[in-house]
């Protein structure tokens, strides 16, 4: 069964003792972070049953919104994923060509991972940087101005970075 732990709980407890009685739905995004930072950095349809039950929600309310934004993730996802925009000016400065890039290098299509688990490849609507475009967002970084190079630097960083924590 899903829950949280101890630690989780009471933290959601915070998070919705922020909003007025009978205003628990306001708190629904903030846990929802909080559940797919809980629950191995994705929602499974348990959990936002989980999550709806706790805020005495109606299960459909959770997935409506879990499925709106693409923040969450509804399936399992790798350890670095790199939530590439695609829209407008990201768009006519490249990113079409960067998502090619991407893929080809570790050999999987947007919305897939790679078969170790390691990487992720999204795309996602406007992150607010249209000035820096082509980019991405990984973890809680942009990473900017995108190229062929600066992507292969970064896919050999978050190597790098795997190999140190194993």
């Amino acid at each position: 069964m899903t829950t949280f732990s101890p630690e989780k709980l009471n933290e959601f407890q915070r998070l919705v003792s922020a909003y007025p009685e009978g205003k628990q739905k306001s708190a629904l995004i903030p846990v929802l972070h909080l559940a797919q930072q809980e629950f191995g950095g994705w929602l499974s349809s348990d959990t936002m049953d989980y999550v709806a039950s706790l805020l005495k929600l109606d299960p459909i309310e959770v997935y409506e919104v879990a499925t709106f934004y693409s923040m969450f993730n509804l399936k399992p996802v790798g350890k670095y994923m790199f939530e590439v925009c695609q829209t407008g000016p990201c768009m006519l400065n490249g990113s079409d060509n960067i998502i090619a890039y991407i893929g080809q290098k570790l050999g999987i299509k947007p919305g897939e991972t790679t078969a170790d688990g390691m990487f992720t490849l999204k795309t996602v609507e406007c992150l607010g940087a249209c000035g820096y475009a082509p980019m991405m967002q990984l973890g809680k970084h942009y990473r900017e101005h995108l190229t062929k190079e600066k992507v292969d630097a970064i896919i050999a960083e978050c190597s790098q970075q795997a190999a140190k924590q194993n």
